[in-house]
C-alpha cells in the first residue's frame, strides 16, 4: 500500500519543483528589458500601469519561464551530465510533465500577449517560436555557438525592449528605440557565451558547439568581451550624437567598469565567468536603463 501511495504522490510535480524548472533567476533580463522599453517610450507609466504589470509578467514568468521549461525538457540528456540535480534528470519532475508545462505555458503566453495589443501579440509569438527553435530538435539552434547565444540575446533584450515601447505607444517605436534595443541584444550575445561555460563538459560530450567548446575558454571569453563592449560603444556614440551627453557619460563610466572586470575575467575565464555575471553584467543592464531614460528625454523634447 505504501508503495502504491508513493507512486501516486509522484505522478504530479511538486510546486517548488515546477518553480525550479522555470528558473525564476532567469526572468530578470527580459523583465528589465521590457521596463527599459516602457521608460524609453516616454509614455506615462502611472497612466498605463496595467500594461506595464501585464507586460512584465508575460516577458518574465510566462515567456521566459516557458523557454526554461522547454529548454530543460529538450536538454534532459545533456543535463544528466551538466546538471544531474535539475528537476527532470533527477526524476523529481515525473513523466512528461516538463513538456506538458512548456506547451501549456506557450498557450498562456499567446493568450496574454493578445491583451498587449497587436505589437505585443506579434512580439510574444516571435519570442515563443524563438524559444522552441533554440531547444527543440531538429532545429536546435543551441548547437551553434553563433546562432544560439544570438537568439537568446535577441529574446532577452531586443524583443522585450521593443515590446515594452510598442505596448505603451500602441505603435511601431521610434528608430532611436529600435537601434538601442538591437545594440543591447547584440551585446547580450557575449553574456550568453559566458553562460555557456557552466555547461562546457556536457556540451563537449553531446556535440553542442558553443563558442567555449569550439574555441576554448580563453578565446571564447575574449570574443564575448568584444561582443559585449562594442555595441555599448555604439550606444555611447548615439547618445552623444542625439544631444544626450550626460547619459552618454554615465554609460561610458559603466562600460569602463565592465572593462576593468573583464581583465579579471580573462585571467581565468572558467573560474571568473560566474563572478563576471554578477558584476560586469550588472553594469551592462544598468547602462540599459540609463540609455532608456536618455531616449525618453530625447523623444519628449
Amino acid at each position: 500500500m505504501s508503495v502504491t501511495n508513493s507512486k501516486q504522490s509522484s505522478a504530479y510535480p511538486n510546486f517548488l519543483v515546477v518553480l525550479e524548472l522555470l528558473k525564476p533567476i532567469t526572468w530578470f533580463p527580459p523583465m528589465w528589458a521590457f521596463a527599459c522599453g516602457v521608460i524609453s517610450s516616454g509614455v506615462s507609466v502611472t497612466e498605463n500601469l496595467d500594461l506595464l504589470i501585464l507586460g512584465v509578467i508575460v516577458a518574465g514568468p510566462v515567456v521566459c519561464g516557458m523557454s526554461q521549461a522547454a529548454n530543460d525538457w529538450c536538454d534532459r540528456h545533456v543535463d544528466t551530465i551538466n546538471e544531474p540535480n535539475r528537476p527532470i534528470p533527477s526524476g523529481r519532475m515525473p513523466g512528461n510533465w516538463g513538456l506538458k508545462i512548456a506547451l501549456g505555458m506557450t498557450v498562456i503566453a499567446v493568450v496574454l500577449g493578445w491583451q498587449l495589443g497587436i505589437w505585443g501579440f506579434i512580439a510574444t509569438i516571435i519570442a515563443a517560436l524563438a524559444a522552441w527553435a533554440y531547444s527543440i530538435e531538429p532545429i536546435r539552434l543551441k548547437r551553434s555557438g553563433i546562432w544560439g547565444p544570438g537568439l537568446v540575446g535577441f529574446c532577452y533584450e531586443g524583443i522585450p525592449w521593443f515590446t515594452g515601447a510598442a505596448v505603451m505607444l500602441q505603435a511601431f517605436p521610434d528608430p532611436k528605440i529600435i537601434l538601442v534595443a538591437i545594440a543591447y541584444a547584440i551585446g547580450a550575445h557575449g553574456i550568453m557565451t559566458l553562460n555557456d561555460f557552466k555547461a562546457l563538459k556536457g556540451d563537449k560530450a553531446l556535440g553542442i558547439n558553443s563558442l567555449p567548446v569550439q574555441l576554448g575558454p580563453d578565446k571564447a571569453a575574449k570574443i564575448a568581451c568584444y561582443v559585449m563592449a562594442t555595441p555599448q560603444i555604439l550606444v555611447i556614440t548615439l547618445l552623444y550624437v542625439w544631444g544626450l551627453s550626460i547619459f552618454s557619460i554615465f554609460v561610458l563610466a559603466l562600460l569602463i567598469g565592465q572593462i576593468i572586470a573583464m581583465r579579471r575575467l580573462l585571467s581565468d575565464p572558467e573560474k571568473f565567468a560566474p563572478w563576471y555575471n554578477s558584476t560586469g553584467v550588472l553594469m551592462f543592464v544598468s547602462g540599459m536603463m540609463v540609455c532608456a531614460l536618455g531616449i525618453s528625454q530625447a523623444l519628449s523634447q
